[in-house]
């Protein structure tokens, strides 16, 4: 048909026009996880996915700090959501950890887009799988290192429990745990950076050392209730006293610089009506990320 009208953005991450979206010439991978199976207090991080994608494609592709266009350098192609309503959990957390693997056997960048935090688990063991080396890089308010929560060692409360099973954790911006996980905190290959102690401080001053506990591989896992209410209220259980977003983003950034960053995700973000601050700020996140990691190096952006 000829074409007689302008046709919509494309309903991808950013919007973005075939050339800089296709899979084959993509080194980004959008995965969106709608998962919600053992959410326990607030409902309605099935949703985030879509809330993110939403708010990407109003979201303005330059990079001021970056100064350019990231995604120009590295595309970004988005796959179709996962159907996670069908089956057991299990036979879900199998077909993630699955996709990751093909991801990540195709040399993308994989970015999963959640859904609650339990989705992490599988991605950590596909991850592991081609990177031994592997060390997980947490940012959260919950520690999520319980045995099990409500008999099922797969919730979102236990997910870096299983994660640690396979390799060390490093956990930034903590400020909730049970007395099961603190008692069991001595014996896990865990690295807490307390919120009570960074998050008044600058992030210059403790990045350092959350690099010097990180291998040379990472898998970045962002639940989103690591920010501060105040800047991410729209989460199923925020906790007050978190990091800001340059807390946050110069972290993401410091790690991408001396470190590589294989795979990510960026969880548990529940839409409320009339807050799209919240949906957006996932969504530049997201973005950092990919271009944080990505981006191709220059003498102007080496200095920025």
């Amino acid at each position: 048909m000829k074409k007689t009208y302008t046709p919509a953005l494309p309903e991808n991450f950013g919007g973005l026009p075939p050339e800089s979206s296709a899979y084959e010439t993509s080194r980004a991978v959008i995965f969106p996880v709608p998962l919600e199976r053992t959410t326990t207090y607030m409902t309605g991080t099935r949703n985030g996915p879509a809330a993110i994608l939403a708010a990407s494609r109003n979201m303005e592709l330059y990079d001021e700090e970056l100064g350019s266009e990231p995604y120009l350098d590295f595309g970004i192609a988005t796959l179709p959501a996962i159907d996670t309503q069908e089956g057991t959990l299990e036979h879900v957390m199998e077909e993630l950890r699955a996709a990751e693997r093909a991801l990540l056997a195709d040399g993308k960048l994989p970015v999963a887009l959640g859904g609650e935090h339990s989705l992490t688990g599988p991605l950590v063991a596909a991850a592991f799988e081609k990177f031994p080396d592997l060390t997980v890089l947490q940012i959260d308010a919950h520690a999520d290192l319980r045995e099990a929560y409500q008999d099922n060692p797969l919730s979102h409360a236990s997910v870096m429990r299983r994660a640690v099973e396979l390799c060390p954790a490093v956990e930034v911006g903590i400020r909730s745990l049970s007395v099961e996980e603190a008692e069991a905190l001595p014996s896990l290959p865990v690295r807490i950076y307390w919120a009570k102690d960074i998050a008044r401080q600058s992030v210059e001053s403790w990045a350092p050392s959350v690099l010097a506990d990180l291998s040379e591989h990472v898998y970045l896992t962002v639940d989103l209730d690591g920010f501060d209410p105040a800047y991410l209220p729209a989460t199923g259980t925020p906790e007050p006293g978190g990091l800001d977003w340059y807390q946050v983003t110069g972290l993401i950034r410091a790690v991408a610089a001396k470190r590589t960053i294989v795979a990510a995700d960026v969880v548990e973000l529940l839409p409320q009506p009339g807050d799209h601050a919240s949906d957006f700020l996932a969504a530049k996140l997201v973005y950092k990320i990919m271009s944080y990691v990505l981006r191709k190096p220059s003498p102007r952006r080496s200095s920025a």
